[in-house]
């Protein structure tokens, strides 16, 4: 039986917190909750947790402090806990500030249950070192298995089309370099380029898109290049956008609509 992880969640909107550690104590994680984030640093500068899920809007010691401060930490292992900010601020300045102070994500309120949880699953994955197999592609959260011709984004299973499929694994094959419409082309269609096949690989290139946002619209997964090609984003704070604001779900801060929306949002999932 694996060990259990251990979770710590600050916010100061109790229900919030109370409602972010229900969701993942339902998937088996120890959490503890606090509402301050002087005694989330006390907490996490103690080495028990494997991750912090933290509010940034918070009286006294913000969120950005804690991380930061935590960062600062001599102890190496207590430095490097996964830090995933929950926040309702939104703006692109606020996510950027904060994968600069050294979070690993960032998530804003309202959000989706699953897609936090996938987003914890995913830091902890890391956390323990669980690098890709031998004939797996991955990046950013997307796992390619060229053997079995499976995909998975965040741990959840990603159906694709055998030419949807070829163009990611052409995507993730470059490693973060862009990929033109042209080799897109001739290595996916074994084809020559003609006038036509451009509109062809954009077709695809949306519908990969598409796919990839239906399991997290937090972000964009593939970066186009504009007269390159097509990428797959390496950086997450250089193409944060605002469409998981667009999302309905758990977990409002009060002064918008209060966590009894979130509540609500969980009963009918």
């Amino acid at each position: 039986m694996p060990d259990i992880q251990h979770i710590l969640v600050c916010d100061d909107e109790r229900e919030v917190a109370d409602l972010v550690a229900h969701l993942l104590e339902r998937e088996g994680f120890a959490v503890r909750t606090c509402y301050a984030g002087e005694e989330a640093l006390q907490l996490l500068l103690a080495g028990a947790f494997d991750l912090a899920v933290l509010d940034i809007m918070m009286p006294g010691m913000d969120g950005f402090e804690v991380c930061r401060r935590l960062r600062a930490s001599r102890d190496l292992r207590v430095a490097d806990t996964p830090v995933i900010f929950l926040s309702a601020k939104s703006e692109e300045f606020d996510k950027v500030l904060g994968f600069t102070i050294g979070a690993d994500d960032y998530v804003t309120k309202p959000f989706k249950s699953r897609e936090l949880m996938v987003r914890v699953k995913a830091r902890l994955r890391r956390r323990r070192g669980q690098d890709a197999p031998i004939g797996v592609l991955a990046a950013r959260g997307i796992e390619l298995d060229e053997t079995n011709h499976q995909v998975r984004l965040h741990d959840e299973p990603l159906n694709l089309s055998p030419k949807e499929f070829d163009c990611l694994a052409e995507l993730l094959r470059a490693g973060g370099s862009p990929v033109s419409a042209r080799d897109l082309y001739e290595r996916v269609w074994k084809a020559e380029y003609n006038a036509s096949s451009h509109n062809a690989v954009m077709v695809y290139i949306r519908h990969l898109r598409k796919k990839l946002a239906e399991l997290d619209s937090s972000e964009e997964f593939i970066e186009t290049v504009w007269g390159v090609g097509y990428r797959i984003a390496t950086n997450p704070a250089a193409e944060l956008d605002d469409t998981a604001d667009a999302h309905g779900a758990v977990g409002c801060n009060s002064s918008e609509s209060g966590a009894s929306q979130g509540t609500a949002a969980l009963s009918a999932e």
